[in-house]
């Protein structure tokens, strides 16, 4: 398989569609020596099933389980951190991974718990988990998801998963995109095979699954996010991080380039354009916010509206570090805690801004 290849391969039987893929783009030829140590790398942002639409559909893994220890491969983990608020272990169970570890014998590194260590990422120091270290071989499997913050989620993103809580924090303070592609440049993605099967367009945490029933599979991960901002409507230049990534030498961001191949007759129907997020978002000060917290407050909006109930909401909603040590009237998140009306946690829980959100609207009247 080429480096700009993108293969693409639809239908319902998603462990045998892996398989399928990972025989066509020849897999075991990439990976060479049988005694490489591979890292698989899902997404598992939060403990809820692939079919909400958030994490990697626990068939497409055992695909490559399956196919791994047929070509004789046998030094293989699977890692993973959930996002801050949540614990891996409840989505590791959750969403079937667990079962998939006991069953194969595969360890599974809960990257929460790892130690970190300092690397320079072509020009930025950042600290990633111990785990990293002993990658030979990285198969990288993200779900096409969009974000409420960056407006897509994929290969490049999922690589948050390797570090430390404490990190990801720093990536909201620093503003995403810049760490985000440093980062894929500090760590090689050498195999990437996109869960497109029901992915949420509009938040990362899932709610709102469009089912296209699909897996990309390729090896360059800012090429596979260029087509996605292509899939998802978006220009690249939308998305900072994707050319950011070139520019630091991860890959390439011309899809001109890129040389799409269908697996089979069918190529699966076109992503819808989907734009929720923008209209939310109007009613929020932003600042530095970690991806849970306002991956929770903006589906606590929709809820909200459906209700007839956010138009009436006459100022913003401050939300994110940047408001820390600051006074105003309405907050989410520990962050907020000078505000005049603020709702307390760290993040709090979709529910909980809902609920509270709705008692200060409705106090109001």
């Amino acid at each position: 398989m080429e480096k700009n290849q993108i293969y693409i391969k639809c239908g319902t039987n998603y462990k045998e569609m892996t398989k399928e893929l990972l025989e066509t783009c020849r897999l075991s030829e990439l990976i060479g020596d049988r005694k490489k140590r591979i890292a698989i790398k899902p997404n598992l942002v939060s403990p809820t099933e692939a079919s909400f639409g958030a994490t990697t559909h626990p068939e497409i893994v055992e695909g490559i389980l399956e196919y791994l220890k047929t070509e004789g491969f046998s030094k293989v983990v699977m890692m993973e951190g959930s996002w801050v608020g949540d614990r891996t272990s409840d989505a590791c169970e959750v969403c079937g991974y667990r079962e998939l570890s006991e069953r194969f014998q595969v360890p599974f590194i809960d990257t929460q718990k790892e130690k970190g260590f300092s690397r320079d990422c072509v020009g930025m120091e950042l600290n990633l988990c111990a785990c990293v270290k002993d990658v030979d071989f990285l198969i990288n499997v993200p779900v096409l998801k969009g974000h409420c913050q960056t407006k897509i989620t994929c290969a490049l993103k999922n690589l948050k998963g390797l570090i430390p809580n404490k990190e990801k924090r720093r990536f909201h303070s620093m503003g995403l995109h810049k760490p985000i592609a440093h980062l894929a440049a500090g760590i090689p993605q050498d195999f990437i095979l996109v869960d497109n099967i029901c992915g949420d367009l509009d938040f990362e945490d899932g709610g709102n699954p469009v089912v296209m029933n699909r897996i990309l599979a390729g090896r360059d991960p800012v090429l596979i996010d260029a087509y996605v901002c292509h899939m998802m409507h978006y220009e690249t230049e939308q998305v900072p991080y994707v050319k950011m990534a070139e520019e630091l030498g991860a890959g390439c961001a011309d899809i001109k380039k890129a040389d799409i191949r269908i697996c089979g007759e069918d190529q699966g129907a076109a992503i819808p354009k989907s734009r929720k997020v923008v209209e939310l978002a109007d009613r929020v000060e932003e600042v530095e916010s970690c991806s849970a917290c306002y991956g929770y407050l903006l589906p606590a909006l929709e809820m909200l509206k459906e209700e007839g109930l956010s138009s009436q909401l006459d100022e913003k909603i401050c939300i994110g570090q940047g408001f820390r040590g600051k006074t105003g009237k309405l907050g989410i998140g520990h962050c907020t805690k000078g505000f005049t009306c603020h709702l307390e946690g760290c993040p709090p829980t979709e529910k909980q801004m809902y609920a509270f959100l709705k008692e200060y609207i409705l106090n109001k009247k």
